[in-house]
């Protein structure tokens, strides 16, 4: 495209933009600014990540929610898959699971302790990345993931396909309360921590909303409503 038309186009942009501002609070505190997750943070974290393009289910058990993984396999005919390990995970059978599924299981403790090349190829080859949350924030429908040794963050951003595996106790109602936990946490917190909200998306180009470029193109969540 001509400079000149390019530029054209990004005044236009932001010019309709202007049509619709954020009226700002400077005296706005964590009181005043609280929303929470409501009556039932758990349906709200899923209405909110499904507003922004991501996948997911409120298995009632086990089973359904077994059930939901197994269909995202055989659509996206997954033949590996990098997983962090993890209690929730555990618990779950993932690995048992995805053995009868015929998937190969990559564990990402396993994969860090092999050379460069054999790391990278394992982990850019994977069909599938399985992870759970830290934590997960009912009013922006956001998975919180900390990276620690055995959960790298390439597990969540490399494969095309991310599904996250969800207790209701891991859902913290607002953004405030996620801060207030990394405060008490101070001390012992991640090199990094990852907010995810809905699979991946830019608009850089051409102000084109594009999904999947910097990461996941799909991206589901299984929230698992019973004990297990």
């Amino acid at each position: 495209m001509e400079r000149n038309a390019f530029l054209s186009r990004i005044r236009d942009a932001t010019a309709r933009g202007r049509a619709y501002p954020v009226p700002l609070n400077p005296e706005a505190t964590a009181d005043q600014a609280y929303v929470g997750g409501g009556d039932d943070p758990v349906a709200t974290f899923l209405r909110e990540w499904s507003a922004v393009g991501g996948k997911g289910v409120r298995a009632a058990s086990l089973e359904d929610a077994r059930s939901y993984l197994r269909d995202v396999i055989e659509l996206h005919s997954v033949r590996s898959a990098l997983c962090w390990p993890h209690p929730v995970l555990e618990r779950f059978g993932l690995e048992e699971f995805l053995q009868e599924q015929q998937v190969e299981v990559r564990r990402w403790d396993w994969i860090e302790e092999q050379a460069p090349v054999q790391r990278w190829e394992q982990t850019f080859s994977a069909d599938l990345g399985i992870t759970s949350v830290d934590w997960a924030v009912a009013e922006t429908g956001t998975q919180v993931l900390a990276s620690r040794p055995g959960r790298g963050r390439s597990v969540s951003l490399l494969p095309p396909v991310h599904v996250t595996i969800v207790e209701p106790a891991q859902i913290v109602p607002d953004l405030f309360d996620l801060f207030g936990l990394l405060d008490e946490q101070k001390d012992e917190l991640p090199s990094s921590l990852s907010l995810i909200t809905g699979p991946s998306k830019t608009g850089d180009i051409q102000l084109k909303l594009t999904t999947g470029v910097h990461g996941p193109k799909e991206a589901h969540v299984i929230v698992v409503d019973a004990e297990f």
